[in-house]
């Protein structure tokens, strides 16, 4: 790996980290308007759509095994990790849901080494993967001490990780055949989108599509009044358009960049740092306090991340 590859694997992964981590604050806002299936949909419509505009050329592929990795990329990385990880914080804490999926980088390094005889699971990844977990568990609490396990939650948390963890070893695949990164993001929401439409219909059905409490029929979201009040606010597109755009059609591009350059498991250590851009971000932006719980924490799971890094000579 040339040094230039590894500085622009890393560029990629920072910035791909970076606005995923304030994704939380987005997401928080638009909920007091739209059910997380809507949010999730309306963000990949939007990937979609820019990703279309800005390369509006066909991807063409030799063989239906190849289309196959593309089609579980979609269902994995995006429909099934998303809609788990949203299933998840209604059954158990925000906090169970940031520490639990942070163990993706374990799973993605499993695979990694299972199907490609790739070797990761050294001593030092092993310290650094616990450094970092406890360290994320500290950032995700940040000051609350209390811990309620609830089975329903945590395994739907720990199902988003594995899911992490299959995409991560589709992305492998596919960056081997060659192609640009932005018709392959493309063509993985192309699936993505596929695998939401049975999911929406399902949930619009049972439950009125998940909404807030406070809109809780599907008479509320078919109501003009209440879809021009919520298309008309500025502040909702902002933050559509941020989720869309940034963290979905660039992030996902730069992200399969970031893979390339410096290796699937090297990049997808870096996602312990989510739950740390998190926090950082809502104290500038929603003024929420960062504790001496959470400070250390922060410092744990960088260090986990550096230790994972080291390689044996």
């Amino acid at each position: 790996m040339t040094k230039n590859s590894n500085l622009i694997g890393l560029f990629f992964a920072s910035i791909s980290i970076f606005l995923w981590g304030i994704t939380f604050v987005c997401t928080k806002y638009l909920l007091r308007s739209f059910s997380s299936y809507e949010i999730l949909l309306l963000r990949f419509v939007l990937a979609y759509l820019a990703l279309w505009i800005s390369k509006p050329h066909w991807l063409r592929l030799s063989s239906k095994k190849q289309e196959l990795y593309f089609a579980l990329a979609g269902l994995s990385g995006v429909t099934a990790y998303q809609f788990m990880e949203n299933m998840a914080i209604s059954y158990t804490s925000a906090s169970n849901v940031s520490v639990i999926v942070s163990i993706c980088p374990m799973f993605t390094a499993l695979f990694m080494q299972i199907f490609f005889k790739e070797k990761h699971l050294t001593v030092f990844f092993n310290i650094g993967f616990l450094l970092a977990i406890f360290g994320v568990a500290l950032v995700s609490f940040n000051g609350v001490v209390e811990f309620h396990l609830n089975p329903k939650g945590d395994f739907l948390a720990l199902g988003s990780a594995l899911c992490w963890g299959v995409y991560s070893l589709c992305v492998a695949k596919i960056n081997r055949l060659g192609l640009e990164s932005i018709l392959v993001t493309r063509r993985i929401f192309h699936w993505a989108l596929l695998f939401m439409l049975p999911i929406g219909i399902f949930s619009l059905l049972r439950h009125g599509g998940s909404l807030p409490s406070e809109i809780n029929n599907i008479s509320v979201i078919l109501d003009p009044a209440f879809n021009k009040s919520r298309f008309a606010n500025p502040l909702n597109w902002l933050n559509l358009g941020f989720l869309g755009l940034g963290a979905s059609a660039f992030c996902f591009a730069a992200w399969n960049i970031a893979c390339e350059k410096l290796g699937t498991v090297r990049a997808t250590v870096g996602i312990y740092l989510i739950p740390v851009v998190t926090i950082i971000f809502a104290f500038f932006a929603l003024g929420e306090k960062i504790s001496l719980m959470g400070a250390v924490g922060a410092v744990l799971t960088i260090a986990g991340l550096f230790v994972s890094e080291i390689k044996k000579k």
